[in-house]
């Protein structure tokens, strides 16, 4: 009984995940899009389901397909599919917008079938459609199903045994030729004989004019394609002009639009009808001054320009085509790439940031559209705002709280004093003037800075936003996802090119929520002011990294089937076999590999010997075990590495736990749970979320086993058995605990544990710099006191002693010197020099000064 209930338990998990393995191959948006009525005849997409050929069917044979209509076009009129009968007769299945109730038809030969259907508006443009077209020989009709709703038409004399060519879209197939089709996407064409699946088009290719076929390896052909995948990853650039003078840029996201203010005319780019207008100004040409900017405003649905340093702001007219205060000359700003953004709370418009006469800024400005008062240094409090510009600003729909994030200055505002790149994400209220430091972004490659705004997800608690190296000027855009609530941020899409000329460039981000597009907007103006370019890219929504594209699929699903059922067959004979021989089915896994030590630490209320404890091992099969060291890491009883399933919140929750129950043993408060995480939140909003996630993480622990969540002691605690959950963290205190026990293989143990990096290296948390803080100082002592306890004379170890306190403090100096005696009691003089060279140039560069000792006398 028992061993059936195992291979049960192995079995379905297997399945289980093989499924949600196979069901991530088509999570993503995919398929084909159709350019139509927008673009020349010569430019339209065309699918040819069998290029050079027909498709024979001898019985009664299916085709169904997956429909989308895509937003915002003029026209939607033509052919979504045209079947033909042995290159006799056509069978199309036609959209007309202009019919007055049912706007799908089926039409065979030159005339209209009986199939007339509609399908609702709003499911047609905003989600997929089943279509299912049914060749019945047998009682000769034809049935369409979409939905659940069925439409036939009978009396059409088909025929067994006949072929037939299946083209959606445009074609040029001999006399039945078709240039009209209505925009639309497609997406997992099937077709099936006598309920037998023989084709499957998934369309799920990233680029190219092939669309694999799955089953048969008949593979179809496209002209002019769109791949839906690539238009969640590739940037298309939608616009490419020049306008005269000086010009600044603004969004309006309900009408989608793009308005571009130069000197002599308003112009716009319209997202959902790609149509780009420009309309001269009604009066006099504009006075615009370099470094002004735009804005729209959603509250009163108008547009603004506006220059800090004369307080101006001027408010464009549609009706009357022109601006209601005049613009006046200016030298340069003091406020270069300053952010702004609009509050309903208070009708203000709030300036924040910039750069000029080589200060960069930190002050906060309000002008009030009521009133016209401007306050020039808006008095706020909280965390110190860094002096920047070049930062990202995104707001909540009200505009009652705005984020920002990065930028390029220092503390001192001036430019001379050793500026840099600022990762710092910034949270100001406006009703209370606050700023508060989230957290800070953590780079490691090249710096970057930040297009101006940041499109701001308050639901999801993210953000998107466009990151540059700014130190050259052939640079490049980058979209970027990350989270309001934690430092982790993910590269998306694929990279714009932009030419950063510093205060003669300018960059954008917007989100259009109606045709769920994001868009990129770069001016940049011409040395001589005469002249400004203006590139507009778009990217739909969710925008794709390279880890996010769908697998394209090159075999059939029946061999993935096969597959498994063989696959799990030989699990089940190998724990029969295991059975048989006498062996347990629940192993508890060995320690590899295990360090042998004489003695047991002890630590807190856990007395374990050090040599019953596990060492890390990159090739080792870790089965319930948290790794805390380097990139977490949490493994399940099955050595399945769950640690993508903790969410950011529920992940965090469980740390705060772990370190404060292993650390002190006692784990903590509610009320310090509270305090931590749900600091912005009443205490009835606190107590629900605290207790929605501690369920969640409850759910999480039962996969491991021998670690639960408890709050016996009135404090939220993790009880591990240590005997069968391995804990790096926890053998790291038993180490560096007593250090008068401390000998060669321990401090072999703990460089183990360290290798893997630094503790929780890709997480920061506020609460957490205080464990990091103690771990990197107390690893360093642990083996400094080693260095000097006198316990070896290998001098190759003490090398690698010394390298494992370089990982934690690169300008350590008593790591220097015990190197380089090392190195030269080897006979390694050269190398020894080396090592002092480079620690000197790194101690000149953290500390800006020399280093006091030469060579020889740290040899001494």
């Amino acid at each position: 009984m028992r061993l059936g209930s195992r291979i049960f338990k192995i079995v379905f998990c297997f399945l289980f995940i093989f499924i949600i393995l196979t069901a991530n191959s088509y999570g993503q948006s995919y398929g084909l899009a159709f350019s139509s009525h927008e673009v020349f005849q010569d430019k339209r997409t065309s699918l040819d389901l069998s290029p050079d050929k027909t498709l024979c069917f001898n019985d009664n044979f299916d085709i169904s397909f997956d429909l989308s209509f895509i937003p915002n076009h003029e026209v939607y009129f033509g052919y979504i599919i045209r079947i033909i009968e042995d290159d006799n007769r056509n069978i199309d299945l036609v959209y007309n917008a202009e019919a007055n109730k049912k706007h799908f038809n089926i039409i065979v030969g030159d005339r209209l079938s009986n199939i007339a259907f509609d399908i609702d508006h709003d499911k047609l443009f905003n989600q997929w459609n089943h279509v299912r077209i049914k060749f019945d020989t047998e009682h000769d009709k034809i049935i369409l199903y979409n939905g659940k709703a069925t439409y036939t038409e009978t009396g059409l004399h088909l025929k067994k045994n006949s072929c037939y060519k299946i083209l959606f879209g445009v074609n040029n197939y001999k006399q039945f030729q078709t240039t009209d089709i209505p925009p639309m996407k497609i997406r997992d064409i099937k077709i099936t004989e006598n309920n037998q699946l023989k084709y499957n088009w998934p369309l799920n290719e990233i680029s190219g004019q092939v669309a694999h076929e799955i089953v048969a390896q008949n593979d179809a052909a496209t002209i002019n394609p769109v791949w839906v995948t690539a238009m969640h990853r590739d940037w298309q650039p939608v616009q490419n002009i020049s306008v005269k003078g000086i010009a600044s840029i603004a969004f309006d996201a309900q009408k989608e639009e793009v308005y571009v203010i130069a000197s002599d005319s308003l112009y716009s780019y319209s997202v959902g009808t790609a149509k780009w207008n420009d309309k001269a100004y009604a009066k006099d040409k504009l006075e615009l001054n370099k470094g002004n900017q735009s804005i729209y405003n959603p509250f009163d649905n108008s547009l603004y320009n506006f220059f800090p340093d004369q307080q101006f702001v001027s408010k464009y007219s549609f009706q009357n085509n022109e601006w209601n205060k005049k613009f006046l000359a200016w030298p340069v700003t003091d406020y270069w790439q300053l952010n702004k953004f609009f509050s309903k709370t208070d009708t203000s418009l709030y300036f924040l940031g910039g750069y000029g006469h080589l200060v960069y800024k930190n002050i906060v400005q309000q002008y009030h559209l009521k009133t016209g008062a401007w306050n020039n240094e808006v008095k706020t409090k909280g965390d110190f705002f860094t002096p920047r510009y070049l930062a990202g600003l995104g707001s909540t729909a009200d505009g009652d709280t705005v984020y920002v994030l990065g930028g390029y200055g220092n503390t001192s505002g001036q430019q001379i004093l050793d500026p840099r790149n600022i990762y710092s994400m910034m949270r100001f209220t406006v009703k209370d003037k606050t700023f508060k430091k989230l957290f800070e972004l953590k780079v490691n490659g090249e710096d970057f800075a930040f297009a101006n705004s940041l499109v701001i997800d308050d639901r999801a608690q993210t953000y998107y936003g466009l990151i540059f190296p700014q130190h050259k000027y052939n640079s490049t855009l980058q979209l970027i996802k990350g989270s309001l609530t934690n430092p982790t941020y993910t590269l998306m899409g694929n990279a714009i090119p932009y030419s950063f000329h510093d205060t003669h460039s300018f960059a954008d981000l917007y989100y259009c929520p109606l045709s769920k597009r994001f868009i990129a907007v770069t001016l940049l103006r011409t040395e001589n002011n005469n002249e400004t370019k203006v590139q507009i890219y778009t990217l739909l929504s969710p925008p794709y990294g390279t880890s996010t594209l769908p697998v394209i699929a090159k075999s059939t699903t029946k061999w993935y089937v096969i597959g498994m059922l063989i696959l799990a067959a030989f699990i089940m004979l190998w724990v029969y076999l295991k059975n048989r021989k006498g062996v347990p089915i629940d192993i508890v896994h060995q320690p590899e590999p295990v360090v042998i030590l004489n003695n047991t630490i002890n630590a807190g209320a856990t007395n374990m010997p050090v040599s019953d404890a596990r060492v890390f091992n990159q090739n080792a099969d870790f089965k319930n075990a948290i790794l805390l060291f380097g990139d977490l890491q949490i493994f399940d009883a099955e050595g399945v590495d769950i640690t993508k399933y903790f969410t950011p919140l529920i992940k965090e929750l469980f740390l705060v736990i772990l370190l404060y129950s292993i650390r002190w043993g006692r784990g903590l408060s509610s009320e310090k749970l509270n305090e931590i995480l749900w600091h912005d939140k009443s205490a009835k909003s606190a107590r629900n979320n605290r207790s929605v996630n501690i369920g969640k993480l409850k759910t999480l622990l039962d996969k491991m086993g021998y670690c639960y969540l408890s709050k016996d002691t009135g404090y939220w605690k993790i009880d591990i058995d240590y005997n069968h959950i391995y804990i790096d963290y926890h053998n790291y205190l038993n180490i560096v605990k007593d250090k008068k026990d401390l000998d060669i293989e321990r401090i072999k143990c703990l460089s183990a544990i360290t290798k893997r990096g630094n503790f929780l290296s890709n997480i920061e948390y506020e609460w957490l710099d205080t464990f990091k803080s103690e771990i990197s100082n107390e690893v360093i002592d642990t083996y400094i006191h080693f260095a000097h306890s006198g316990h070896t004379n290998d001098s190759e170890f003490m090398v690698e002693l010394a390298n494992f306190i370089f990982y934690f403090d690169p300008v350590n100096e008593e790591a220097m010197v015990i190197k380089c005696k090392a190195l030269s009691s080897l006979g390694k003089h050269s190398l020894a020099k080396n090592t002092f060279e480079n620690f000197i140039k790194e101690y000149k560069v953290i500390y800006g000064e020399e280093f006091k000792k030469d060579f020889h006398s740290v040899l001494e």
